[in-house]
């Protein structure tokens, strides 16, 4: 488990990294493709009515929510430890967290839950 726990440590550092380049938040205006950074820069506007899809996943998946996102499971990740499950499902939390990054290449079929 500890080459899963590394490599669930790893990708939180990378989202964590990310995130911080940005620094700013987003938000959505209306129900529009229009997207407006926290210090008032302007993305581009989508003309498309599709692209308002697009950016409400852009505002959902903001900068200050990664941060958060990546600190929760740096506590569950800490929280874990070989000899002490603190959960039921035990180090199949492990395997669930890492599963979205199933298409890395570092992620192995084995950590599959």
């Amino acid at each position: 488990m500890d080459d899963l726990v590394q490599f669930l440590r790893d990708r939180l550092n990378e989202d964590e990294a990310v995130a911080r380049r940005v620094k700013s938040s987003w938000r959505q205006i209306g129900e529009t493709g229009v997207i407006v950074a926290s210090d008032g820069d302007r993305a581009e506007e989508c003309a498309n009515g599709n692209w308002t899809g697009i950016a409400e996943h852009i505002v959902r998946h903001d900068p200050a929510r990664v941060l958060r996102e990546v600190e929760a499971k740096r506590q569950l990740l800490d929280g874990h430890t070989p000899d002490y499950h603190w959960c039921p499902m035990g180090d199949n939390v492990l395997k669930v967290l890492a599963l979205p990054h199933a298409d890395h290449p570092d992620y192995r079929d084995e950590w599959r839950p």
